[in-house]
């Protein structure tokens, strides 16, 4: 999952990008309102979590802006202040959850989850590609009843290609949605690739795992069959 943290404190939004990392987001961090917008409006986010008190442009222009511009992507406002105003105004222009400061990383995280959930019915709590099975709720994989240990990255890249089991997915994508693609090197991607291919592969079975030639890679499932190959081109 890809996320927007639109936040002003600055060691406050170090201590929840490395948090949510750590539970295998990727996260891109803006410091005021008009960076954060710009960001919203330029890259696709599954969730935005947004301070109501940011320099610039405020936390309710931002969100505003972004309704209005038919932006449906999940919003959770935080703020310091936390008044029944303040949250019926949020709530109005569209946030999705509202969350007053302090608050605890573990309650921000099961907003978190409740949001990606109720966005799409694609954020399914169970995963399964054939005897693969992962269980997002506790972040545990499964294969033939046994479980695979994963570390945050290898979690994560494994969550994105089951969502997206049976279509190929290039570097660039795979890269922007498990790594934010900043500062990257592609080749990562082939890494993490090989080390989930030997942490989920058995014997005298096919990898899941298919590496397309000058495409990318596809998580196949065994049980689901592939779309045909295009048309030969035809002579002239």
């Amino acid at each position: 999952m890809h996320l927007l943290l639109i936040e002003d404190e600055r060691k406050l939004a170090a201590f929840l990008k490395h948090a949510l990392e750590e539970e295998s987001y990727s996260v891109d961090v803006a410091y005021d309102g008009e960076t954060g917008l710009t960001m919203a409006q330029q890259r696709v986010y599954d969730a935005i979590i947004l301070d109501i008190m940011l320099p610039k442009l405020d936390g309710f222009a931002v969100l505003s802006r972004l309704r209005t511009q038919g932006d449906t992507t999940p919003v959770i406002v935080l703020t310091a202040r936390g008044t029944p105003e303040e949250r019926v105004m949020g709530l109005d222009l569209g946030a999705d959850d509202y969350l007053p400061k302090p608050f605890h990383l573990e309650e921000l995280l099961a907003r978190l989850r409740s949001v990606l959930r109720r966005s799409s019915p694609e954020k399914a709590i169970r995963l399964q590609c054939g005897d693969l099975i992962l269980d997002t709720r506790v972040r545990v994989a499964y294969r033939s009843g046994k479980e695979i240990p994963l570390t945050p990255r290898e979690y994560a890249l494994l969550e994105y290609l089951m969502r997206h089991k049976n279509q190929t997915l290039s570097r660039s994508l795979i890269l922007y949605h498990v790594w934010s693609d900043i500062g990257v090197d592609s080749n990562i991607v082939d890494v993490y690739i090989k080390r989930l291919r030997e942490k989920l592969q058995l014997p005298n079975s096919p990898p899941l795992i298919q590496t397309v030639r000058g495409s990318g890679y596809r998580l196949r499932d065994p049980a689901s069959p592939l779309p045909p190959p295009p048309p030969e081109p035809q002579a002239p």
